[in-house]
Parts: C-alpha cells; structure tokens; sequence
C-alpha cells in the first residue's frame, strides 16, 4: 500500500543559526560543553553558504532556519549591519531559486551579548529591545520567507536557562523562570502582530519541545506529573496567539524518580530493556501522542518544527525517518491537521551543551574539516520529502545524494 502526502505538506530539514555558524559576540560563545569542546567555530555555515544550500534543496523543498541576531544587530535599536544583511540575502535568494521555501525563526535560544548585560528577558523593558529586532528582520527578509516562528521551544529554553543552569544564563531560579516565561509570551503576541501587518498572508506560530513523561515507579509518579504540567501545559499556554502549533519531538522520559536517559542513566535504559537513540529513549509512538493532545487541545493545524534522533551509527535514523513519516500520514488519516514535518537537522550541528559529538545530520560534518558528507539517511530523507512518498523500507530508497 502507498502512503502519499496531501499535494500542499510540506517536508523539510531544520537548523539553528548559532549552532552552524562561527560564535558571534552571543552569550554562548566560549561555554565549554560536555564532550569538552568549545562553542565557538562550529561548521563554518557563512563560508559555505553556496556549498549548504545546494545540500539543502536537494535534500527537502522546505528550510526551517534563524538569523544571528548577534551578527545582524551589533547594539540597542541599531541598524542592522549591511555586510551581513547582504550575505544573508545572497543566501536566500539562493534557497528560493532553487525552489525552498523558508519557515523562519526569529529567536532560537541565543541572544548577543550586549541583550545578555542588560540582563536579556528577565527585563520586561528589554522585549522592545528584541521587537525592533524582530521588526527589522520581517521588513529585510519577509520577502524570502513562507512560514515564521517567534520563538524555539520556549518551554526549553527557560527550563535549561533558569530552572536546571544549563543553558546561559545558568540560574536556578524558578520565580525569575515565571518572569522570563510572562516577558517572552508578551513579546510572542506583539511580533505575531508585527509579522501579520506586514505579511497577513504569511503563518506566523510557536515551536514547542514535546515530551511523553512518564514513570517507571510509584516514586517517579510525582516528577514526571510535574515535569508535564509545566513543559507540556503551562508554558505553551503563553503563546496560543498562533496560526499553527509548532511541536518538536524527540522522546519520551520516564522517572524512577529521577528522568531516565541513555545520556544520563545507560544503565537504566538497560533495565528497563528501552530501546534508544545516543542521548534518549526512542519512543516513536510518542509523536501520536503528542499530536492527539495538542490538536484536541487547540484544534490549531499543527507544524511537526523537528523531529530525528541522536544517532552516529546512521542506522536508526534510516529507520526512524520511515517510521515517524508513517504515523505522521496516519495522523493526516485520522482528521488531525498537520501542515508540515521538519527532520532535525540538516548536517551535524554543536549540540548546545553536549557539543558536537552528538550526531543529529542526515549529512555528517567533519568538525576538522568542516566537510559535508552525505549519510545513507540523507537519500531516503530525501526520496520521502520530494515525492511526499513512504518508501516501504530503508532498503527501498532509489534516491542518490551525489549531485554538488
């Protein structure tokens, strides 16, 4: 039996600026990562622009992407610095003959260092500061783009930033947490606003990091409930000021009473005979879910912003790409309205705070010399998004990514 898309879906990869361009004057450039590396050159991005965006297209027809808002904008209100606009441009007009179409992000977890001083977003004071920003980059790059996201995985961001430490700035606070979380949902409505007077045609949504928690003891009952109350409930309820829900999803973590995960309790994992990727618990299923809650929740056309595995071995990523893309088409099937699915992510990136060791690409990226190299995952990645076809089988892909 054939599983096809509907004709307007739209498949795509996803990256994140700051993880494959040079660090820029952000408040993560110098952090030293778990693996030891340094957040600081990544994949050399603005040296290949060229080089990327024929890898792009020739892997999806969509491109979930950001801007270094560090680069672009060098102080307060400043004008946005030419050279860069012009790079960045060039760069666009590139993905749009060749037929990509942008989903853009205008903040996904990095913010330059002089927002960082000023104490970035727990200022409710500092989120014109980020509008102006966000203002200049609809006026100087709406034209190349389709779809928008205010903000990447919200819910992420302040968990790591203000309640675990981390992400900078490192705190564990969870009442300064609420006030970041209330400063960005206001910024979240006022750049929706912006984007829709400027572009009404355009979809503007949120990205939300899925999770299924859930427990393995009487004992993980109480974190788990409590982990889903705030990441999966409260936080996404600030930003319901949306034409889609945007979710990503990588896993499911259960408690016993502490999360368990390849990445921090392997042998856990063993024990409870889970099968993983290198950082989670594959968990497949846990997309459904997840889709199930959200569109009964806010009956809103759902946008899957990333979605893949932590995987060196490739092996799992050629079966999940097959996998996910099934219960995706069977959710289509069921009446929930799912407009697009971005695989996370394009090459290998610097994983945040596990750094580059972490494989996430369809292509590899030698982190010497900063070579792209095209994994068996790639071609079945894109033999799905350019036909809108599941192929039966990881064996089955008759699509080569040889053409540079």
């Amino acid at each position: 039996m054939v599983l096809t898309f509907p004709p307007d879906f739209i498949f795509g990869t996803s990256t994140a600026a700051a993880q494959i361009e040079t660090a820029f004057e952000h408040d993560w450039q110098g952090f030293k990562a778990r693996d030891g590396q340094i957040f600081e050159r990544t994949t050399d991005h603005e040296l290949r622009f060229e080089e990327d965006a024929k890898i792009i297209s020739l892997l999806a027809p969509g491109y979930r992407m950001g801007l270094s808002w560090s680069k672009l904008q060098r102080g307060p209100r400043q004008a946005l610095h030419l050279e860069t606009v012009n790079e960045y441009k060039t760069f666009l007009e590139d993905l749009n003959k060749r037929g990509v179409k942008i989903m853009m992000v205008i903040h996904h977890f990095t913010n330059p260092t002089w927002f960082a001083k000023l104490d970035s977003w727990e200022k409710k004071s500092n989120i014109d500061l980020w509008l102006d920003f966000g203002k200049k980059v609809v006026e100087t790059f709406g034209e190349y783009v389709s779809q928008w996201n205010t903000f990447n995985e919200p819910n992420v961001y302040i968990s790591y930033g203000w309640i675990t430490g981390f992400f900078p700035p490192f705190k564990t606070n969870p009442l300064k947490a609420l006030t970041v979380l209330r400063n960005m949902g206001t910024a979240h409505d006022k750049m929706f606003d912006i984007i829709k007077t400027a572009y009404p045609s355009h979809p503007v949504g949120i990205s939300h990091n899925a999770v299924v928690f859930d427990s393995e003891t009487v004992l993980g009952h109480f974190p788990a409930r409590l982990s889903d109350w705030w990441f999966m409930d409260y936080v996404p309820g600030f930003f319901t000021k949306a034409d889609f829900f945007g979710m990503s999803y990588y896993a499911r973590v259960s408690h016993d009473p502490m999360p368990i995960t390849w990445l921090d309790t392997p042998e856990k994992i063993k024990h409870y005979d889970m099968p993983h990727d290198d950082i989670w618990e594959y968990h497949p299923e846990g997309l459904r879910k997840c889709l199930d809650r959200y569109w009964k929740k806010y009956k809103k056309p759902i946008v899957i912003t990333e979605n893949g595995v932590c995987d060196e071995s490739d092996l799992l990523r050629q079966e999940a790409i097959i996998e996910y893309a099934k219960i995706v088409h069977q959710a289509i099937q069921d009446g929930i309205d799912v407009r697009g699915y971005y695989w996370w992510s394009t090459w290998d990136n610097f994983e945040w705070h596990l750094g580059p060791d972490k494989k996430f690409g369809l292509y590899e990226c030698d982190f010497i010399t900063k070579e792209r190299i095209a994994r068996p995952s790639a071609a079945i990645y894109s033999e799905l998004a350019h036909s809108k076809v599941v192929p039966m089988s990881r064996h089955d892909s008759s699509v080569m990514i040889t053409e540079m």
